[in-house]
């Protein structure tokens, strides 16, 4: 009987995965967001299971059927026979995947899945129950969009309807998961993307034809263990314990157990196969995780590893008179580097090994940033773009050879034009650098698109640059504007004499609702900086802002200079940045009300960082147009800088600064007690202040005095005023 099946894989392996589904023998074989989906009996089930070294996952799928709702995902978990799948003193755990408007919460929708199940094998007070570690079965259940009829418009839904695709987890815990890792590095490579970089880089047929591999920063030595088992036709089911069907009702033993004597006939015999296989490492936990692996995957003597330096690899060659082969690594980037570290050198040491001792072999790379990529100073054949869990990255591969050696980017000689940029900068640098150390200033910028094809502004922040890229009209060539953005990335750290690890680097792009300040990365890295007497936390990688506006520094030392004695409120208060000065200025109260909780949270790690602690600095989060509704206090000081458009759904409605900039100033006036001052601020180039509508309040334009020197190139950055009641 033919069997609707699913394979799971990574992001970026699902052609890999499907040609060698087709390999196993399964038949219509067809990609799918997530994975491939194919067709085949129970044993090609099991061979996939024990043989596929890029599947995460095996589902068998069981059934399909309506799930706009709880009730209807219950009635549609209850159309499966359960009990040819599972006995009632059996165990059972629930993976649900996908949302939709009625089930937003996947646990929740697991839940309503098991009681399904439980419902329809429950007889008296016996029931299956749960065990989410080890399960007899586990059902996994995913919620997607079925297709309105055929030949329906693709722009018209309105025949979709939410659908749950019922299925059994035949692998288990993920295939990844071979049995042999008893000992990791930090971060370590997942099993299955080391295999999917083996096979794109050619192992197979190099190891067919005798080819060694080498890889010189091996780790845990993931990457050594996945190939020889590839040149040694090892399954990579074979080491596990554990699979999924193993106490499923529907398992047929005698099947499995004929799929698992092949294969260990055949990595018996394997085992004569595997060619020379060599890996090195700086550090010795790493090498000693290493020959762990090796002993727990059965492959002890068949892979040398050894504790050597890349320095030392380089000073004394390991590789001499050996038919070229292919050299594989996976380096330190994302989690596995110090915040701060330099990783050029070391990329480019990598190139240096394969250019004096691997000439007319392939290379492959795994590596998150490009730019370090042409630090290896090879051109690559062929770049692919992969996931290791949630971190995208690349793999480049390279044929090694005189014809592909280039000189790194950042040795070149300049352009006439980044010669102009980085001189542009250094004139600016140095006019700045001065005035900051006589202010007292850490935090400026030292230049903002003086050069309309350099279309960059960049922050100093310390030791650190954050490099703002604008994004670029449609009539510019995005190439030239890549290369031109290079320039600029080398030229900055080269230019300030800053770490390239230090060099931050964004593009801004026309926000879209509540996206100013949206999460892009999710690093958690921090920075302490100082502005004045303040402290505060920035994060140079997560968001589009750091957490602290430059062009808004006098206006916080002003807020400051006026807080002493007064209550003090910000709203749309972003970090709190304002308020730290408030209460360092002598603010005798401050509030600090944004709609955001991750910012609540980053104010009251700034306050803490200036040792600001008690019941009198209130922290609210909420949105600041109801807060003025309900807000009772009065205060002497009150800082309004919304942003200029918002239709955030944590919300009602959205804000639009030029259409509601009445209603706001008149609410936060309404809030000052007698003599008390607002200061209102905009961000929004093009805003114009209605007067007349405030024609009863007194109103000062300080613009011009909040406009620091190190943004007098663009006057505009920001429109500010001080407003009172009229007496």
């Amino acid at each position: 009987m033919s069997l609707s099946l699913f394979a799971t894989s990574p992001r970026g392996l699902e052609e890999l995965l499907a040609a060698e589904l087709t390999a196993l023998g399964a038949q219509a074989v067809r990609l799918q967001p997530g994975g491939v989906a194919f067709a085949g009996s129970l044993a090609l089930a099991y061979r996939v299971c024990l043989w596929s070294r890029l599947a995460s996952r095996v589902l068998l799928e069981l059934h399909a059927g309506p799930a706009g709702d709880a009730d209807a995902l219950y009635a549609t978990v209850m159309m499966v026979d359960w009990r040819r799948h599972l006995d009632v003193d059996q165990t059972l755990a629930v993976d649900f995947t996908g949302t939709n408007s009625e089930l937003i919460h996947t646990q929740f929708a697991a839940q309503r899945v098991k009681d399904a199940v439980v419902d329809q094998l429950r007889v008296g007070s016996a029931r299956p129950s749960v065990d989410r570690a080890r399960p007899d079965l586990r059902i996994h259940v995913h919620l997607r969009k079925r297709p309105g009829p055929v030949g329906q418009d693709r722009r018209d839904r309105s025949q979709e309807r939410d659908e749950a695709v019922v299925a059994i987890d035949l692998s288990g815990e993920s295939l990844h998961r071979r049995g042999y890792r008893e000992a990791g590095a930090v971060a370590p490579l997942k099993e299955n993307l080391a295999a999917a970089l083996l096979i794109r880089a050619g192992w197979p047929a190099i190891a067919a034809a005798g080819g060694p591999l080498l890889d010189p920063m091996c780790g845990s030595g993931t990457l050594l263990i996945e190939a020889a088992w590839i040149a040694g036709d090892r399954a990579p089911g074979l080491g596990r314990d554990t699979f999924g069907f193993l106490e499923w009702r529907g398992h047929a033993a005698d099947v499995w157990a004929e799929l698992v004597a092949e294969a260990r006939v055949r990595a018996e015999a394997g085992l004569q196969k595997i060619p020379d296989i060599r890996g090195y490492d700086a550090a010795g936990p790493a090498v000693a995780a290493a020959i762990a692996n090796i002993e727990a995957a059965g492959l002890r003597g068949k892979i040398h590893v050894e504790r050597r330096a890349l320095s030392e690899q380089l000073a004394t060659p390991v590789q001499k008179d050996r038919s070229p082969g292919l050299v594989v690594c996976n380096p330190p980037y994302g989690e596995r580097v110090e915040a701060g570290e330099d990783l050029r050198p070391l990329y480019k040491a990598f190139g240096e090994l394969l250019k004096t001792q691997h000439m007319g072999g392939e290379a492959a790379v795994l590596l998150e940033d490009r730019e370090l990529g042409h630090a290896i100073g090879l051109r690559a054949r062929k770049i692919h773009e992969l996931y290791n869990g949630a971190l995208p990255i690349l793999l480049m591969r390279f044929t090694i050879s005189a014809e592909a050696i280039v000189v790194p980017r950042d040795e070149r000689p300049r352009s006439l034009g980044a010669q102009s940029f980085a001189n542009r900068l250094a004139k600016n640098h140095k006019q700045l650098a001065a005035w900051a150390a006589r202010e007292g200033i850490t935090c400026y910028r030292v230049y903002d698109a003086d050069m309309p094809e350099y279309a960059v502004a960049v922050d100093l922040y310390g030791e650190h640059a954050h490099v703002q890229e604008y994004a670029p009209p449609k009539d510019i060539d995005p190439d030239r504007a890549q290369i031109r953005l290079r320039e600029v990335m080398r030229a900055v750290p080269e230019t300030l004499g800053l770490q390239q690890s230090r060099v931050h680097l964004k593009t801004r792009m026309r926000s879209r609702g509540g996206e100013q300040y949206g999460r892009r990365e999710t690093t958690g890295q921090r920075v302490e900086v100082t502005e004045g007497k303040a402290r505060f936390l920035v994060n140079f990688t997560d968001y589009l802002d750091t957490g602290l506006f430059l062009d808004h520094r006098p206006t916080r030392l002003m807020i400051g200079q006026m807080a002493r004695g007064k209550r003090f409120l910000n709203l749309f208060a972003y970090t709190g940045t304002a308020s730290v000065h408030a209460a360092l200025g002598g603010a005798i109260q401050t509030t600090t009300v944004d709609m955001s909780t991750t910012y609540g949270e980053w104010t009251r790690d700034n306050f803490d960082l200036n040792g600001i602690r008690g019941s009198d600095h209130r922290i609210i989060t909420a949105e600041c147009r109801k807060f003025m509704a309900q807000e009772l206090r009065r205060y002497g000081l009150i800082f309004l800088d919304p942003p200029t458009f918002s239709n955030s759904k944590r919300m009602a409605g959205e804000l639009d600064t030029q259409r509601d900039h009445v209603e706001l100033i008149k609410g936060a006036v309404r809030l000052l007690e007698r003599g008390g001052v607002l200061i209102f601020s905009t961000n929004f180039r093009r805003f114009r202040l209605d007067t007349e509508a405030l024609a009863d309040l007194k109103i000062e334009d300080i613009s011009r005095k909040t406009v620091p020197l190190d943004f007098e190139r663009s006057p505009r950055i920001h429109q500010c005023w001080q407003i009172q009641r009229a007496e």
